[in-house]
């Protein structure tokens, strides 16, 4: 793959995969709030409380998983986020009221926030610098991909289990674990930092880059709102205000999170050859004119065609978002820094699919033109914060242990 080793083929496949099955247990919940709803007799709005506090613990998640990676190593630590997770997943499936499945996924919030910041440091810190880009593409492709199995699973099996034994399934991340364990090999950048005994405390990182540290935060915030602004209500808005059946909304589900993968790999590529700053920029200016045939189109195949565009610009930038952190960010913070600012971002941003309900409910249950808001407002927020950000297209990583080594033997 690529000319790349076999050590860093599976530590690819390990990071693509752990966002993967993340995505997944995550994007279950979209396709059933309505089912949900009914079954505890109250109303959508109160159970998309579910996906606010999901992410609104995720940063508690990135600072304690993301810590002990730095302390222990990454391979470990995204072993036990990845079993943590899957437990309480299928804990899920044996809730016996809202309350309880709310509780619930506040647990399962605070498993999932490590898995990205551990797993992208993973990645990035093993591959080569040459096809850091590519590599971001790909492993961001993972969430989309994620809730591409979830549209499939959902729309095969959910009038077999039903909803319950959709989280059930939710469970399955947990065989990830075996080729972790003998397959995959640690952070060679951690373990050259181990050897040189280096350590870095959080808070004065944070003291000294707090305006960068800000920046990001409101950045991610934006990309957060752009994501799940566009995806998290998308299957409510077929079902319920186009009347879609089970079968045709995860086919529109399924063909826009094949343009969510296409758009991130292509965007993250193409920012090894014009930026970083420049490949998110289009990719979000991009979204504007798609809005009315996302949003306001009638009929399966337009939907289905503005939902492809869409998440193929929106997934775009998101393409370039974890090779960008992770060359923003200062050394012996990556795996912790980059998933906390992604995951306050995410905290801000929990509000989304409560405060769309809301706008939705308020117009006539027009889920369309809440999503139409929130998107165009974020797509243009996105374009001006990297303009004013920096560009961080060739910053040595991985290659950088090989010159501190070199430098370690000139000093003998």
């Amino acid at each position: 793959m690529f000319g790349w080793t076999s050590r860093q083929r599976n530590v690819a496949i390990a990071s693509f995969l752990s966002w993967t099955l993340d995505a997944f247990d995550f994007f279950v919940l979209v396709f059933l709030l309505s089912d949900i709803a009914t079954a505890f007799q109250v109303d959508i709005k109160q159970v998309t409380l579910a996906i606010l506090l999901t992410l609104a613990v995720r940063p508690i998640g990135a600072l304690l998983f993301g810590r002990a990676a730095e302390k222990y190593g990454r391979k470990p630590v995204l072993m036990v986020n990845i079993a943590l997770f899957s437990f309480f997943e299928l804990c899920t499936a044996a809730a016996p009221s809202l309350t309880v499945f709310l509780i619930l996924r506040v647990i399962y919030g605070i498993a999932m926030g490590g898995v990205w910041g551990v797993a992208s440091s993973l990645a990035m810190e093993t591959i080569p610098d040459r096809s850091r880009g590519m590599m971001s593409g790909i492993f961001q492709a993972g969430y989309p991909f994620g809730y591409l199995l979830a549209a499939v699973v959902y729309g095969l099996l959910f009038d077999v289990v039903g909803w319950r034994g959709m989280f059930v399934i939710g469970a399955v991340p947990i065989f990830l674990l075996p080729f972790i364990w003998f397959k995959v090999q640690e952070s060679p950048v951690w373990l050259a930092a181990r050897e040189r005994n280096e350590s870095t405390a959080l808070m004065p990182v944070l003291k000294k880059n707090w305006k960068l540290c800000v920046y990001l935060v409101v950045l991610m915030a934006g990309f957060n709102f752009f994501s799940h602004g566009t995806q998290d209500l998308y299957p409510t808005f077929l079902k319920v205000q186009h009347g879609f059946d089970a079968h045709t909304v995860s086919l529109i589900a399924i063909s826009y999170n094949i343009a969510s993968i296409i758009g991130g790999i292509f965007f993250g590529s193409l920012s090894e050859k014009i930026g970083r700053k420049k490949a998110i920029i289009i990719a979000a200016l991009l979204s504007l004119p798609v809005i009315p045939l996302w949003a306001f189109s009638g009929g399966s195949w337009m939907l289905g065609l503005g939902a492809f565009l869409m998440q193929f610009m929106v997934q775009g930038a998101w393409g370039v978002v974890p090779t960008y952190l992770t060359e923003l960010v200062p050394a012996n913070t990556r795996a912790v820094l980059p998933g906390f600012v992604y995951q306050l971002g995410n905290l801000i941003a929990s509000v989304n699919a409560t405060l769309q309900a809301y706008i939705a409910e308020s117009h006539g249950h027009n889920y369309g033109l809440a999503m139409a808001i929130v998107a165009g407002t974020v797509a243009i927020l996105i374009s001006v914060l990297v303009a004013f950000g920096r560009d961080t297209r060739g910053k040595a990583i991985a290659g950088a242990i090989n010159n501190q080594a070199v430098n370690d033997r000139a000093k003998v």
